[in-house]
């Protein structure tokens, strides 16, 4: 991946290294974001010639982390941490996803509560076909190192 596309998406996404699996961010407003990614050969939840299709959760996920980041970013705050809670009606029309597949990556805003829980509704696309669905829940604690019981020094 371009370095400069790479920390673009950095800017937006607090995962780094192998576990940042977007590629690029296409669009990013108040209401949703669309990301790409290419499933590569040394995902870390790689099997055989693909990765299992429940993966596309974490896709969805960090879709809606560069959401948030662009949020984050409009309003002069800090990129921060969020949580995937879970999802509800993931539906994958592939038992996997191939290795060399390049996805496309949307998450709209349902709704996102003043006390940081959020729910997003998301696709994944291979080119024109709709290969997942779900809604996502997330939530986005106001300061996650006090929510992980850490302190900062």
């Amino acid at each position: 991946m371009n370095e400069a596309v790479r920390a673009a998406v950095e800017r937006l996404v607090p995962h780094r290294g192998g576990m940042l699996w977007l590629e690029r961010i296409v669009a990013c407003d108040g209401e949703s974001a669309v990301a790409e990614a290419v499933v590569r050969d040394d995902h870390p939840f790689l099997d055989g010639a693909g990765v299992p299709a429940w993966v596309g959760i974490e896709y969805m996920a960090q879709c809606i982390a560069a959401w948030a980041g662009g949020q984050a970013l409009a309003k002069g705050r800090p990129v921060s941490p969020g949580f995937l809670l879970g999802t509800r009606r993931y539906e994958s029309r592939r038992p996997e996803l191939a290795v060399g597949t390049r996805l496309r990556i949307e998450a709209r805003r349902e709704l996102m509560g003043d006390n940081g829980l959020g729910m997003f509704a998301c696709r994944i696309l291979d080119g024109d076909d709709e290969i997942a669905v779900a809604n996502v829940s997330v939530f986005e604690p106001p300061d996650p190192d006090a929510y992980l019981g850490r302190t900062t020094e």
